[in-house]
């Protein structure tokens, strides 16, 4: 008796060649690959104006005083007029309604307990005071980490932290360093906050590294930047 169709085992189809699959795998990384940095290209504009927005926002906050405010960069020991995109440090001077020099907003960043901890913090040559700060990224844990933005008595650190620069000009007198709760004795020690010691000590540890870099630039460069803006707006003045 002929086997009718349906009494016919039923057959597998043919496995893929490795040719065929390794043809796949490579078409599907190129297409993934195109629309990884197709998205990338398409969403670098957002990110970098988002970015630059949260800096502006910062340097108002850290400087109440300034209503306008200029960039410049560091070029081997002094600092030069720039703008927002240039590649490097970039320092921004506030200055008041009248063009007068009321402080420079600066970056810091330190490893903290998950991640790198960015802040802008203010500081004014004339008293030599860190006198704030916002951050600008923090991945620290919620209600531990987070609350170097919301501790009073940790902000209170701030309102006056002293960031003295030598007469050499070449570093700070003092070395910034957090202490443990309770133990503050010096303007330039930052009492940490209990239970938050990691990112209290990042806190320092920014402040000190940063201060010993810019600081000593500034004083340097002070005439400089307490002119820059009224320079400025008389050159402009004159193209006009």
């Amino acid at each position: 008796m002929s086997d009718s169709p349906e009494n016919k085992p039923n057959e597998l189809p043919p496995l893929p060649t490795s040719f065929s699959l390794i043809s796949t795998l490579g078409v599907v990384a190129m297409i993934s690959g195109f629309l990884v940095v197709l998205v990338y290209q398409y969403t670098q504009p957002m990110i970098a104006e988002n970015q630059r927005l949260a800096t502006e926002r910062a340097i108002f906050k850290v400087l109440p005083t300034a209503s306008s405010r200029l960039t410049f960069t560091l070029n081997e020991g002094t600092v030069e007029l720039a703008n927002d995109n240039t590649k490097g440090e970039l320092l921004y001077a506030g200055y008041d309604k009248d063009n007068n020099f009321v402080g420079m907003a600066l970056n810091a960043a330190e490893q903290g307990y998950q991640d790198i901890v960015k802040l802008l913090y203010g500081y004014n040559p004339s008293t030599s005071c860190i006198t704030g700060y916002d951050v600008l990224k923090s991945t620290e844990t919620p209600g531990f980490g987070t609350k170097i933005t919301t501790d009073v008595a940790f902000l209170a650190n701030f309102n006056c932290l002293d960031a003295k620069v030598n007469q050499e000009q070449t570093r700070l007198i003092n070395v910034i360093k957090t202490v443990r709760h309770g133990t503050k004795n010096n303007p330039w020690e930052i009492d940490a906050i209990s239970g938050s010691t990691i990112t209290s000590n990042a806190v320092g540890r920014m402040f000190n590294k940063s201060g010993h870099k810019l600081h000593p630039v500034i004083a340097k460069n002070l005439t400089f930047l307490r002119s820059a803006k009224q320079t400025k707006e008389i050159t402009h003045g004159q193209l006009d």
